[in-house]
């Protein structure tokens, strides 16, 4: 099997969208939770194939655009210390804080560096033993098994200069306090796809259960997300909320078992401030108190007094499926990828920058 044409036959493709227009007899308002599904979805021009039914809702899956801006100021406020090395994966260096950015802060000479792989952290903090290494780790549960490696490692190196900042989030959390909403709108999920290889398509199945909604874990090629959308229309049209695993070929009902393992090891459950969503319970992860010795928001005065939102940044709102990037008034304007006002046009994964990319800003 080829695992990129076999998923691009423009044949299948069009049967699948055929049969996707004859089947939804409804509005279907779908939350693609994973930002790299937005992307697919805008890149191959779903929306423009599958009927006027079919409507998209942009979610909080993308670990840069949900980062709120205390935590964007935490990290400025690491990396402008003296003998520090920050390191951070690249496109966080962008999200504006609520003065600068950690790459304008690049500019003036701070030693701040953006990762390939998190493992490569272990050599600069053994290169640089009189430096005080600083890991700024973000994502969702598709990320923290490798920090999990990277915390195993150094400490079996002995290495004491290396701290994390971690900011792993989990994905549960925020879609409950997005259906919680009592001017939610959404009637199916799209389940991300790499989450669901760690944690397993079962994780959502009290989901399904709790708002009677159906949930269909996807992978990123057309024919998958063609196939998980014809799943959920056909759901909604029966009444039905399973849980619908149409990746099987990576997904597994409990998941990755080791992975697990290991971010049970090393994290606990914590509440986390989301943009756009506010604080939730339990949302987020943090180092266990037994390895407070390398928690660098515990070695490290990290408080900060941030300053709100830009007023004319939708990107909250975005995050929640609220609203969509055309109904910016800033976007492809002041707001573009050279001068991002807000983090959904930053990262690569960002709701605004895939209809920046791919709309030609209509």
């Amino acid at each position: 099997m080829d695992l990129i044409n076999d998923f691009r036959d423009k044949n299948k493709i069009l049967a699948l969208c055929n049969l996707i227009k004859q089947k939804s007899k409804k509005p279907l308002n779908i939350m693609e939770i994973c930002g790299g599904h937005t992307h697919s979805i805008m890149k191959f021009g779903i929306p423009q194939l599958i009927g006027e039914n079919i409507n998209f809702v942009h979610g909080p899956g993308c670990p840069v655009c949900v980062m709120s801006k205390s935590r964007i100021d935490e990290a400025i406020k690491l990396a402008s210390m003296d003998g520090v090395i920050f390191c951070t994966l690249a496109d966080m260096l962008r999200v504006p804080g609520s003065k600068t950015s950690l790459m304008r802060l690049r500019s003036e000479g701070k030693d701040i560096r953006s990762l390939y792989s998190p493992l490569d952290i272990l050599n600069i903090a053994a290169q640089n033993p009189d430096k005080k290494v600083i890991f700024f780790a973000i994502g969702f549960e598709t990320t923290t098994p490798m920090t999990a490696v990277v915390i195993e490692k150094s400490l079996n190196l002995g290495l004491k200069n290396l701290f994390f900042h971690i900011n792993h989030v989990t994905v549960p959390a925020p879609l409950r306090a997005i259906m919680n909403d009592e001017n939610v709108q959404i009637d199916a999920f799209l389940g991300p796809s790499h989450v669901s290889v760690i944690v397993g398509s079962d994780e959502y199945k009290g989901l399904a259960n709790e708002f009677k909604l159906p949930i269909a874990v996807s992978g990123f090629e057309p024919l998958d997300i063609l196939d998980s959308i014809l799943n959920l229309v056909s759901q909604h049209e029966n009444g039905s909320y399973e849980v619908y695993n149409e990746y099987k070929r990576a997904v597994k009902p409990q998941g990755n078992q080791k992975a697990k393992q290991l971010i049970n090891k090393y994290f606990s459950l914590c509440d986390f401030s989301w943009r756009g969503l506010g604080e939730i319970p339990q949302s987020g992860l943090c180092l266990k108190d037994e390895f407070a010795k390398i928690d660098a928001r515990k070695v490290f005065d990290c408080s900060v007094e941030s300053a709100g939102e830009n007023k004319a940044c939708i990107c909250g709102e975005i995050l929640r499926g609220r609203a969509k990037p055309f109904d910016c008034k800033i976007f492809g304007k002041i707001c573009n990828p050279q001068n991002p006002v807000g983090s959904c046009m930053v990262s690569s994964e960002g709701a605004c920058a895939a209809y920046y990319k791919y709309t030609k800003r209509a």
